[in-house]
């Protein structure tokens, strides 16, 4: 039988139950699930148009459905009844509709169950500043912002206003107030969204993504204006994440930008997501530069590639190096030698520590 639009809430359950990262709907091929890193094909037949069309329109708000049509993508969040909330992405592919919805978990988690040193705890008591938290896409910053965030709302009086894209994790009011926008819905844009947060008497300002100029220059003013900013970027490594923030601005601006960073930048943490050896789930990769007046001085002269040796030799402080970590997960055994050099910084030099040829 084909499959009908009231069958997505059927591929919902099989997500939650199995515990899957994303749904994958695509013309020409069986629905899909990532389950511990890897897609699998459910045991269906391959989707039609007229299947994907339906499953998709079973769940897109209006808004988005003519932002589909206009601009061939839009982004939403959906809650399946008290059991999930998924981020879906729906997008035109060779003239068909196609659909991911990531699974968004109902918990928020500790710090230590995302695997995040204790150590960073500290920073979310700084009262100003820029927390960075990098990656590529799908390596769990949102949930990593989303612990953030909880612990400062338990713990601290505080105003916390999110911008979201869309809204994710839901928090409830704790021992702060927390305000979440969600861009398209509450307010047009990311950068109109910070601008008018600096009227609204925010503590905490969590940018869920700093994707132009104007969002990252107004993030930036307000951290060393009395905010704490909590954001992210798609690099991986703490100097390219510090490259690619002054690489933004126009080259007249960017000694200028060097001193503000070097000045407001708190931290960066960067992260991945692997398999676990056994493929009975995930685990996260870190890296952690906290600033210094040694990293400090680095970034105003313009000597980034700097950075990871202040990384290496400041590991009292709470810092260490990706490839540390990975190195450390996969001696624990939580990683596959694979993995580990296939989300290295330097799979030479891991390769070359584990007496591996170099271009094996």
């Amino acid at each position: 039988m084909p499959l009908t639009g009231g069958d997505i809430f059927a591929l919902f359950d099989m997500v939650v139950e199995k515990n899957a990262s994303d749904l994958h709907l695509t013309v020409g091929r069986p629905p899909c699930l990532r389950l511990s890193g890897r897609l699998r094909n459910l045991k269906l037949p391959a989707l039609t148009d007229p299947e994907t069309t339906a499953l998709i329109e079973a769940i897109i708000p209006p808004l988005k459905r003519e932002e589909l049509r206009r601009v061939g993508s839009a982004d939403f969040g959906y809650a399946h009844g008290s059991k999930a909330r998924f981020r879906v992405a729906v997008f035109r592919q060779k003239g068909h509709d196609a659909m991911v919805c990531r699974l968004i978990p109902n918990k928020l988690l500790s710090f230590e169950q995302i695997g995040l040193a204790t150590s960073v705890i500290s920073l979310l008591d700084r009262p100003r500043g820029l927390l960075l938290v990098t990656g590529p896409t799908g390596s769990g910053k949102t949930t990593t912002l989303a612990t953030m965030v909880d612990y400062i709302n338990t713990n601290r009086d505080m105003h916390i206003i999110t911008i979201e894209d869309p809204i994710e994790y839901y928090h409830d009011h704790k021992q702060s107030l927390v305000n979440q926008r969600e861009v398209g819905n509450d307010v047009p844009s990311f950068s109109e969204a910070i601008r008018r947060a600096l009227r609204e008497d925010p503590d905490v300002i969590l940018l869920g993504e700093m994707r132009d100029l104007e969002t990252i220059a107004t993030a930036i003013t307000a951290a060393e204006t009395g905010h704490l900013v909590l954001g992210t970027l798609h690099t991986t490594g703490a100097a390219r994440t510090v490259d690619r923030i002054i690489d933004q601005f126009p080259p007249e601006q960017q000694e200028q930008v060097r001193v503000q960073l070097s000045v407001s930048l708190v931290a960066v943490i960067s992260q991945v997501l692997m398999p676990k050896a056994d493929l009975t789930g995930v685990v996260a990769g870190f890296e952690v530069m906290v600033m210094t007046p040694g990293i400090e001085n680095h970034i105003r002269k313009n000597e980034t590639f700097k950075i990871p040796s202040a990384i290496q030799t400041g590991r009292s402080l709470g810092m260490f190096l990706l490839d540390d970590h990975l190195w450390d997960l996969r001696a624990a055994g939580k990683i596959s030698v694979e993995e580990m050099l296939l989300k290295s910084q330097n799979p030479r030099a891991m390769r070359e520590k584990l007496g591996m040829p170099s271009g094996s």
